[in-house]
Order: C-alpha cells, then sequence, then structure tokens
C-alpha cells in the first residue's frame, strides 16, 4: 500500500515538473533528468518548477502528519490545523509581524508562526475540554479561527502596504521565487516528524482511552503536550513557508484510515503518520495539478493553491459530519443556549421596549453624527431641514446610506436568526454558521464578476438564489443522516468554508489586484452603499418580518420537538419551507447589502430571548432591534475607532461575536 502511494507520489511530481507558464515541455524535463538539458530548460526548472515542486512536498508531509496527530491526541476525526484554529493563529502572527513592519529571516518567523498556532491550539483544546469525540471541538476551533482570521483581515486592512501579497498567500500559495524558506523548514519538518512517530507506540496507548492508558503506564499529560507541540512545530512550518493550505491536514489522515481495512498495519500510528504524509503529498499535488490543467498554468498563477483543497476538504468534512453518529439531543429539543428570560411583568416588557426604542433611535443618529469628521447635533437638524454647506452636505449624504444599510442588514440577520433556531431547533444555528451567508455572497460576486453593471436589485437576486441553494444543500445533507443539532452546524461550517474559498477564487481570478474589494466583502463593509442598495433588504424586512412574526406560533411549535407540531394541526413541511425560505431571502439581501457578516443572527436572538422569554411573539420585535442596534453601532465603531482608516463593521462583529458563541457552547454543554 504505501509503495502504490508512493508511486503516485512520483508519478504526480513528474507531471507537476512539466506545468508552467514557459514554452519547456515534457520532452524538454525529461532530457533535463537524463542530463541532457539545455541552459534554458535548467534554469525554468531551478528558477520556479523545481521550488514549486519540493514546496509542495515539504507542505504535503508537515500538513499530513501534522492532522494525523492532532486527531489522535484528540480522539475526533474531525480534528486538524484548520478546525482547530491551528492554522488561522500562525497566519495571524505571521500577518502581524509583517503589518508592524518587522522583517525576520525564516527560521524566526517559523517561531512566531509556532508561538501563534500554539496559542490558537491551547484556546481551543482548554475551551472544548482537552478534546471530544464530538463535533463541538470543532465548533469551538471553528469560532476562535473566525476571530483570529477577523484579526488578520483587519491588518490585511490597516496596512495594506506593509502586507502587500499576504492576501493570496493567507489562502496558502505554492508560488516561491527560491528554495529559502523551503531549504530551513525542511529540517524542522524532518525533526518533527521523526519525534512524532518516535512517539507512536505512546499515540497507540493514548487511542485507549485516558483511563487505559494511564493504568498501562503511560504518562499521558506529557504525551499529549509533546504531541501537541509537534503537531503545532510542523503546522508552523508549513504557513511560515505557504501560508494556510486549508483541510490537508483534515483530508490525509482521513483517507489513510479508510485504506486500514485493505492493509491493517496502517492502523498503528508509526505506520499511519508516515502514511498519512504522502497522502498529503497527494492532495497538495493533486490539487496544484488540477488547478493548472483546469485554468491554464499562467491563469492559475493568480489562484492559492489552498483554495482547491478547501473545496475539497469541505466536502470531506460534510461526509465525516454525515457519517458520524448523533450527539445526545439528537432530533429532540435543544435547550436554549444562555439564559431565557422569563417576562412576567408588563412593566419589564415596556422598559425593554422604551430602552430599544431609545437605542434603536440613538444608534442611527449617532452613526450619523461620527466619522472621519465630526458632525454636531445642530448641524444634523440644518442637514435635514436643506440648510447646510456643500462639504457637510456631501459628507451626510453619503453617511445615510451607510447607516441605513447597516440598520437594515442588522435587523434582517437578526430576524433570519430566529426563524433558523426554531425551525432546526438549535441554539447555535445563524446564517453565517449555517453557509447561508457565504452562498449568498458567491451569488452576489459571481454576478458582480461577469456582469459588473448589475444594479442593486439584481445583485439581491443572486444573492437570494445563492442563500437559498446553500442553506438547501445543508439542510438536505443533515436532515438525510438525522437532523442532529451539532452535525447541522459543522455542515453549516463546511459549506461556510468553501464558499468562502470559491469567493476568494472569483476575486482573484476575474480582478486579482483588487484586494479592498476582496476583503470589503468578505468581511461585511458599509463602504460606498447607496440607497438603491438598501431598498431590497428595506423591501424584504417589510414584508418578511410580518410574515414570521404572523406566524409566531408555529415558530413556538417548531421549538419543542418534531411531533408536538403535527399532532396539532401543523402542515410542518409547507410552514418549515415557508419559514425558512423567509429566513434565506432576508440573510440574502442583508448580504447584497452590506457583504458577509456573521455572528449577527446568533447573539440577537440570544440577547432577545433573555430579555423578553421564549416567545417568538415578542422575540421577533426586539431581536430585530438588537439587531439593527449591533450592526448600525459596529459600523460607527469601524469607521470612527482609527478614522480616517475603517474597520469593516463585520469584523467588529466577529470579535465582539466569537466569545459570545463559545459561550454559548460552553451553557449547551451544561445543559446537557
Amino acid at each position: 500500500m504505501t509503495a502504490g502511494i508512493a508511486v503516485l507520489v512520483a508519478a504526480l511530481s513528474a507531471v507537476h515538473l512539466t506545468q508552467g507558464t514557459s514554452a519547456t515541455g515534457v520532452l524538454d524535463v525529461l532530457r533535463a533528468v537524463l542530463g541532457q538539458g539545455d541552459d534554458g530548460t535548467l534554469a525554468v526548472l531551478a528558477g520556479s518548477r523545481v521550488p514549486r515542486l519540493l514546496t509542495a512536498l515539504l507542505l504535503g508531509v508537515a500538513l499530513g502528519v501534522a492532522g494525523a496527530g492532532m486527531q489522535s491526541v484528540a480522539r475526533n476525526p474531525l480534528a486538524s490545523p484548520d478546525t482547530l484554529a491551528v492554522n488561522a493563529g500562525a497566519h495571524l502572527a505571521v500577518v502581524a509581524v509583517a503589518a508592524f513592519g518587522v522583517g525576520l529571516p525564516t527560521l524566526p518567523a517559523g517561531g512566531v508562526a509556532f508561538v501563534g498556532g500554539l496559542g490558537a491550539a491551547a484556546a481551543v483544546l482548554g475551551l472544548s475540554g482537552g478534546g471530544s469525540a464530538s463535533p463541538r471541538l470543532v465548533l469551538v476551533g471553528s469560532a476562535v479561527a473566525l476571530a483570529l482570521q477577523s484579526l488578520a483581515i483587519l491588518l490585511l486592512l490597516l496596512f495594506e502596504q506593509e502586507t502587500t501579497g499576504l492576501f493570496a498567500w493567507g489562502s496558502g500559495s505554492l508560488t516561491v521565487s527560491d528554495l529559502d524558506a523551503t531549504a530551513r523548514m525542511t529540517p524542522v519538518v524532518v525533526a518533527a516528524v521523526v519525534a512524532l512517530v518516535a512517539m507512536g507506540r505512546s499515540l497507540d496507548i493514548l487511542a485507549l482511552g485516558d483511563d487505559n492508558a494511564t493504568v498501562l503506564g503511560l504518562k499521558v499529560r506529557r504525551t499529549r503536550v509533546g504531541a501537541v507541540l509537534l503537531t503545532v512545530a510542523l503546522t508552523g512550518a508549513a504557513v511560515t513557508v505557504a501560508g494556510p493550505v486549508g483541510f490537508v491536514g483534515l483530508c490525509a489522515p482521513v483517507i489513510t484510515r479508510l485504506l486500514v481495512p485493505l492493509a491493517p498495519g496502517l492502523g498503528r500510528h508509526r505506520v499511519l503518520l508516515p502514511v498519512s504524509g504522502l497522502v498529503g503529498v497527494l492532495l497538495v499535488l493533486g490539487a496544484d495539478v488540477l488547478l493548472r490543467a483546469a485554468l491554464g498554468s499562467a491563469e492559475a498563477l493568480r489562484v492559492p493553491t489552498g483554495v482547491t483543497t478547501t473545496i475539497v476538504g469541505a466536502a470531506v468534512l460534510i461526509w465525516l459530519a454525515r457519517r458520524g453518529r448523533p450527539t445526545r439531543g439528537g432530533t429532540g429539543r435543544q435547550a436554549p443556549a444562555g439564559r431565557v428570560g422569563v417576562a412576567g411583568s408588563r412593566r419589564r416588557l415596556v422598559a425593554v421596549g422604551v430602552a430599544l426604542s431609545a437605542l434603536l433611535v440613538a444608534a442611527p443618529v449617532v452613526g450619523l453624527l461620527l466619522g472621519d469628521r465630526l458632525v454636531l447635533l445642530g448641524d444634523l437638524v440644518n442637514w435635514f431641514a436643506g440648510r447646510t454647506g456643500t462639504a457637510l452636505t456631501f459628507v451626510l449624504d453619503q453617511r445615510l446610506p451607510r447607516v441605513l444599510a447597516a440598520t437594515a442588514a442588522g435587523a434582517a440577520l437578526a430576524v433570519s436568526g430566529c426563524g433558523i433556531q426554531s425551525v432546526s431547533r438549535n441554539p447555535l444555528a445563524e446564517p453565517g454558521l449555517l453557509g447561508i451567508t457565504a452562498g449568498a455572497g458567491v451569488g452576489a460576486i459571481t454576478l458582480i464578476t461577469f456582469v459588473p453593471l448589475a444594479g442593486a436589485w439584481q445583485v439581491a437576486g443572486a444573492a437570494g438564489l445563492g442563500a437559498m441553494a446553500a442553506f438547501g444543500l445543508v439542510y438536505g445533507l443533515a436532515w438525510r443522516s438525522g437532523l442532529a443539532p451539532d452535525r447541522l452546524v459543522v455542515i453549516g461550517i463546511a459549506m461556510w468554508s468553501g464558499g468562502m474559498a470559491l469567493i476568494t477564487l472569483l476575486i482573484v481570478t476575474s480582478d486579482p489586484w483588487n484586494t479592498a474589494k476582496a476583503l470589503t466583502w468578505l468581511s461585511g463593509s458599509t463602504y460606498g452603499r447607496t440607497l438603491e442598495q438598501v431598498l431590497p433588504v428595506a423591501l424584504a424586512l417589510a414584508v418578511l418580518t410580518p410574515l414570521l412574526w404572523a406566524r409566531h406560533r408555529e415558530l413556538d411549535l417548531h421549538g419543542l420537538d418534531e411531533d408536538t407540531p403535527r399532532v396539532l394541526g401543523v402542515r410542518v413541511e409547507r410552514s418549515r419551507l415557508v419559514i425558512l425560505a423567509a429566513a434565506g431571502v432576508l440573510a440574502a439581501t442583508a448580504v447584497s447589502a452590506i457583504g458577509v457578516v456573521a455572528f449577527v443572527g446568533l447573539v440577537a436572538p440570544h440577547l432577545a430571548r433573555s430579555l423578553v422569554g421564549g416567545r417568538h411573539s415578542r422575540v421577533i420585535p426586539v431581536a430585530a432591534a438588537i439587531g439593527a442596534i449591533l450592526v448600525s453601532a459596529a459600523d460607527t465603531v469601524g469607521r470612527t475607532v482609527i478614522a480616517p482608516a475603517q474597520v469593516p463593521a463585520g469584523l467588529v462583529i466577529a470579535l465582539v461575536g466569537t466569545p459570545y458563541f463559545v459561550l454559548v457552547l460552553w451553557r449547551t454543554r451544561e445543559a446537557r
């Protein structure tokens, strides 16, 4: 089996060497291998093709072995450098060093990546209890990764000159100019792989469980810490050389373990780890060969190889989530995350209503006043009356659509989250984590790419189609395997990852130098909004929010279990379809207005329940107000805190929403 994989690696390597932008073909490469090549062929091979090939070999081995080690330590087939946020932590550390103008040689840069990855791994494993067979380990890791990615995007935006070229690199790129970084990281990778393989027997015993391993004399904590340090070192080396290549560390050990029935010896870690490294090489080389064969060598230079591996890895993550057993709770009722308030007194409801109404008025007004130029309240009054000068009128005319877009999109995402959480009976569900906003982003970016002059309504329509397609896939895949709440969210996270990779692919192939466009769509921004772009989301709110509110009793019943609504005469499938369609349209129009924003649909409904209880007749309007206030406030903070530079609202919300999401995970775990 190992020999067969090695032969495949050799064959792919040979094909890889024949691909490139120069006229050097198969026969030229063959002559060079036989020592008969001309100087031009040798220069091409030494200058680009061989460095790219050797970098791919190093990445495949490092990430394949790291993924196998992480899955063994966590005893979870979903664990990988991506799902445990190690890639994201290492990437953020490297970007932070570059952003602040610190030029480091390769080995110190690798040390920085190691520290960043280790910090992320420690946070995820600590929050999840050190490893769990439950998908919740991946949920924590994905939330932490999203926060770290948001910080990295923020640095890319704020220090655009210092971080030039790091956007594509941030998706994992094999484009290297020489072998310096690869050569310096190779000893690190070799040493870590040898050390991890030497720990193979200890990892075999650790797989039996902590109690059994302790009885057999294994020092469990020391073994786990050592394995984590080595796997993070491998990941840090890979990120230093080529950026975070997505999901190789997930797919390689999964594929290797699928081969165990054919070769039982693969089950032992001293064989499993190196074979996973070889399979990782196959994945990296295969993705690069496929990319260049499909797009052509010249066009493929723009596309990070990590985009291809992420799309493939998202499919593998979906397969793993469907294959796993449902966690406890199954399709039954989930306890709402966080404390659900009991709105017993009318005085309390009135107080909440008055406070939210005041904030709902104040947030947009403050948004109009603050920014790169401070506007006085009297100036704002004069502007409404049409008595301001040209300069001030221009400023406020530009701010009004942004404030309205943030307010309307926040309300739409919050109401969408209410519907999705009720129908899925999952307190972790929200449009972003279920892939809806990523699907909407793919639809919108696709239309903008191929029809640059498309109007706001066309963009909203394309976003709606993308959102509904994404959620249809997520819900259908989860439903066919048993609608376990954790499974639904893991499949949604996979769809989110795949959708974001597709957005990156569309942008780098159509407009590769426009990093601002990419980061704006990927992080949610109100920059350059017009009143026309606000209209679709405003119309969706005006029509669909009353529709969902009118079905508040159905939403209450859907949140109980599968049978109660049927017993009480609700046509469950039809009701679910209407609610999900409305939620999808609301999320899609929000994305068409401000780009991809996560966590609003999670945070707002939970805060609403904590204030007014669980009845949707109260939750929907309160959540809508909270969502509008959150996004409006985030947009104002982003436009003001480092003015004249700006922080996209989506990044501000991600940094706030991630701790809340982790808290939700913690409380739902306790509820079980």
